[in-house]
């Protein structure tokens, strides 16, 4: 099968993204789409193997079951994802443009949109290519690989008048959004902290003794585009991406970014907060992995403090020693019934996703939505042109993403403590305390000595919000994770 993404080489593509815009900074004068108009749809990375699935593929079919959305090109740097894909979907009477390059798809100007499920690193560049090349965006979570490059993605969508979404799921139709409103109506006394929960089984990835090859099928040029093309040091090439610093976020910004969005939410703040600080490690596995699967993160608002747990450890041993399809014999603890999710604390009562409790268990209501998924409600705001009408702006996807990395970088930058160290720099924080006293239970139960591992105390970071940076003690350092050192030509620039 020949595929039809351009096979020339871009010998002539400008160094940098920044230069490369002017080519494309003349905003889009394209007619507005009507409301039976067809919108052609463009899917950049389709996910990973077959064996672990891939996201794109979800949404390239979400996106298909939707009326007037016509799928019509699709592009991933894996040749032989590409080509299974093609292949299905052909069978699936829908035939479309296969891109090995997403500048190429970019390129083809019959496109109207692009859903974004590449890793987590190349997310902004996309979306602002996307924008520049006048095509609406859709991209995963997390919006960003960090803090700089989410603000350059709102400014794109802002420059180019284009409807950019980043979904997180307390803002689909699950009842989430009603609980909080409940909450922060007073039905419950006040707030006094949102406890956001990613109590999720991560098994080891493994170690390698070298690096290893990367897989024939794969550009990786384009595939690491801006990160570094270093030496591969991981069993699992797909996937486990996430564990590495250079490409990932760990698990806070993998699976916990939903639930640090849902924090935000619960408070309705539209602002990054003045304090953060991070404490946790990798521990219980000698692996390949760099990022903690075990993790507290605080965040110092106003109104109320966020603490976001994140615990990778099953207390199972056949688990953490087995696969992938021992996942159905997990066995971990959950804090008042929720493994994943949020959990509004009030004087009253708490509310707990989509359920509202007293203090003493009792649960007093279920909440129900009834607006449309979020694939739906991007098309809607896209036929009508109007960005106003998503609940999962670009914004806000930046937002909570930038908290994930503010939490990350407070972890980064700490050093191995002991529980001594560590209660005595959060004592007088209740919330605080309670979180770590059930680290630690965590740790006991899963059988992990604290001598034996590197459990690491981040700093009290102070942060500016209005100029989104860190300022006083530590900020010299944690500014350094702001940004990236971006390889070229794959720049995410400064002037969009």
């Amino acid at each position: 099968m020949k595929f039809k993404y351009s096979v020339m080489e871009r010998r002539d593509f400008i160094k940098n993204t920044s230069m490369a815009g002017l080519a494309l900074t003349v905003p889009f004068k394209g007619s507005v789409l009507g409301t039976n108009e067809q919108i052609n749809l463009g899917v950049i990375g389709l996910g990973s193997t077959v064996k672990i699935g891939g996201k794109g593929k979800m949404d390239l079919r979400g996106f298909a079951k939707i009326p007037g959305v016509n799928i019509s090109a699709i592009c991933d740097c894996d040749e032989d994802i590409l080509r299974k894909e093609v292949q299905k979907l052909k069978k699936e009477n829908i035939n479309v443009k296969a891109y090995k390059d997403f500048r190429d798809l970019l390129d083809n100007k019959d496109i109207d949109a692009v859903s974004i499920a590449t890793p987590n690193h190349s997310h902004a560049l996309i979306t602002i290519m996307a924008c520049q090349a006048g095509k609406h965006v859709y991209c995963q979570k997390p919006a960003s690989h960090n803090i700089f490059e989410g603000r350059k993605m709102v400014e794109a969508a802002r420059k180019y008048n284009r409807i950019v979404q980043v979904p997180h799921v307390p803002r689909m139709p699950l009842g989430y959004k009603e609980a909080f409103d409940w909450a922060r109506e007073g039905n419950l006394g006040k707030i006094e902290y949102v406890h956001g929960i990613n109590y999720r089984a991560r098994m080891s990835i493994g170690k390698v003794p070298a690096s290893v090859p990367v897989p024939k099928s794969i550009d990786y040029n384009l595939w690491a585009g801006p990160a570094p093309m270093k030496p591969i040091r991981r069993k699992n090439f797909h996937y486990d991406w996430h564990w590495d610093w250079d490409t990932g976020n760990g698990d806070l910004g993998n699976n916990g970014i939903h639930y640090m969005d849902g924090c935000r939410m619960a408070l309705d703040i539209n602002h990054l907060p003045g304090k953060v600080m991070s404490l946790g490690g990798r521990l219980g596995y000698d692996d390949d992995g760099q990022t903690p699967n075990t993790q507290i993160v605080y965040l110092e608002y106003e109104d109320a403090p966020i603490i976001f747990e994140v615990r990778g450890l099953p207390m199972n041993s056949y688990y953490r020693n087995g696969d992938w399809a021992a996942r159905s014999r997990i066995s971990m603890d959950d804090c008042l019934g929720v493994q994943i999710g949020v959990v509004v604390h009030c004087k009253d009562g708490y509310t707990a996703n989509n359920k509202a409790y007293d203090n003493k268990g009792r649960l007093l209501k279920t909440f129900k939505s009834e607006f449309e998924g979020d694939k739906q409600n991007f098309i809607n705001a896209l036929k009508k042109n109007d960005p106003d009408l998503l609940y999962a702006d670009v914004e806000q996807g930046h937002l909570s993403a930038a908290l994930t990395h503010m939490g990350n970088a407070s972890y980064r930058i700490g050093k191995k403590s002991n529980p001594f160290e560590i209660y005595e720099m959060i004592k007088g924080k209740a919330c605080l305390e309670e979180s770590f006293d059930r680290f630690r239970n965590h740790l006991f139960a899963n059988r992990i000595d604290w001598n034996n591992e590197d459990v690491i105390l981040g700093p009290m970071l102070r942060f500016d919000s209005d100029k989104e940076k860190f300022v006083g003690e530590f900020a010299t350092d944690a500014n350094q994770l702001i940004t990236r050192k971006y390889r070229e030509p794959f720049v995410v620039p400064e002037k969009v």
